[in-house]
């Protein structure tokens, strides 16, 4: 079901709002914004309400690092066909808003990718929150399952075209710092684009060199860096000696043992959040039929199954992730409490890349992204954009009208 209504107030919820936990509360949206939060009994009485049935309210899922879902690999189709079916699956999982990201290409797709996200955010600004380029700027010892032939030093021509599309399009960038020149970073993080440390073999010291010069995040903390070693802090060393810098982490059980995340978190604090770093698989398995399927990453087929999306060399070539699923393991194996994980989804990637002013809190004037859970951390359904759409049959009905 989706309901689409002026104005509506959604009832009978438990809310985290990214700030705290409020019961008794209601969520009143117009358009696509929340215009109140409020007691149940301060409602209007002209207000059409929705009866959630005691059911979790949060904000919507932001996913900071999306490679494909539900059957598709942006790679492989730069589309607005394939970023609406990544958004449509990703409804299904609670992520509201995303970046798609493109993995290590040539220019052409590259300047393809940024004219579509240019063009596709001047209808959805909210569901599509910029791109996300990972790589092709990276350590060739730390590419993965990245095309190694396409992996290439970042040249002035580049530079500029970067520099022209900006960061309201180029919303993050993956490179190795010790691959680029401090003046190129600088150039990128004046142009508003955040710029991430990944596939990257550099030394503690070169790391906070290119901390320095505005390198602001980490791109899956712990994959594809240099290592923390008693010796050697290298990269990852280095994220956890800044305490501004941000990272992502994949919390799928297969990329990072749970132990990792749980000191990871002690050290990081709240500048630790979630990514899925999906492909195709994600999404297209919701009765946990677990069939064989296989994909193409980086000129490399990869095959997907038991959760896990790995090449024949043993290479982990994404995940099958989603948020909804890294969010269960962050609460039923790290052992973090469900208001800190939602946050971890939620608020602290929007402040990662500067949208916490309206995304990532359930708050009066936030854009009306939402996620409904179950106590099993069921998504019973979501409000994108002011749109309440339900997932679950008969979870809701037709909204009550004032009497």
């Amino acid at each position: 079901m989706t309901l689409t209504l002026p104005t509506y107030a959604l009832t009978h919820c438990r809310l985290y709002t990214g700030e705290g936990q409020l019961a008794d509360h209601a969520v009143r949206i117009a358009g696509d914004r929340i215009v109140d939060i409020l007691p149940e009994a301060a409602l209007p009485g002209d207000c059409p309400t929705v009866d959630l049935q005691g059911q979790v309210i949060a904000p919507g899922f932001i996913d900071l690092q999306l490679n494909g879902c539900g059957g598709v690999m942006f790679n492989d189709a730069i589309t607005a066909a394939t970023l609406d079916q990544m958004h449509r699956t990703n409804l299904r999982s609670g992520t509201t808003s995303f970046l798609p990201t493109l993995i290590t290409a040539p220019d052409a797709d590259m300047q393809a990718a940024i004219a579509l996200v240019q063009q596709y955010r001047q209808q959805q600004p909210h569901s599509v929150l910029g791109l996300h380029l990972e790589g092709p700027y990276l350590n060739p010892q730390r590419k993965g399952i990245h095309n190694g032939a396409d992996v290439r030093s970042l040249d002035p021509a580049m530079v500029q075209t970067l520099v022209e599309a900006g960061g309201e399009t180029i919303k993050l960038l993956t490179l190795a710092p010790e691959q680029v020149t401090n003046t190129d970073i600088q150039q990128l993080v004046s142009a508003g684009i955040q710029v991430s440390a990944g596939h990257t073999n550099a030394t503690l010291e070169e790391a906070l060199v290119g901390f320095e010069a505005g390198i602001s995040m980490a791109t899956h903390l712990f994959n594809a860096m240099s290592p923390w070693q008693s010796r050697n802090p290298g990269m990852v060393g280095a994220v956890f000696q800044q305490e501004s810098v941000y990272a992502g982490i994949i919390a799928d059980g297969h990329h990072v043992h749970f132990t990792s995340i749980q000191l990871a978190k002690k050290l990081k604090g709240d500048k630790l959040f979630l990514v899925t770093d999906a492909t195709p698989p994600a999404g297209t398995d919701p009765d946990g039929t677990d069939q064989m399927m296989s994909f193409q990453i980086g000129g490399h087929e990869v095959f997907y199954q038991g959760g896990k999306c790995v090449s024949a060399e043993g290479t982990l070539g994404g995940s099958a992730l989603t948020m909804i699923g890294a969010i269960a393991h962050i609460v039923l194996d790290v052992g973090i409490e469900l208001a800190e994980a939602l946050r971890m989804a939620s608020l602290y990637p929007a402040r990662a890349i500067g949208v916490d002013h309206q995304l990532g809190r359930l708050a009066p004037g936030y854009m009306a992204n939402l996620v409904l859970l179950d106590d099993r951390l069921s998504v019973l359904g979501v409000v994108d954009q002011g749109q309440l759409r339900s997932f679950a049959p008969d979870f809701l009905s037709q909204p009550s009208s004032p009497s």
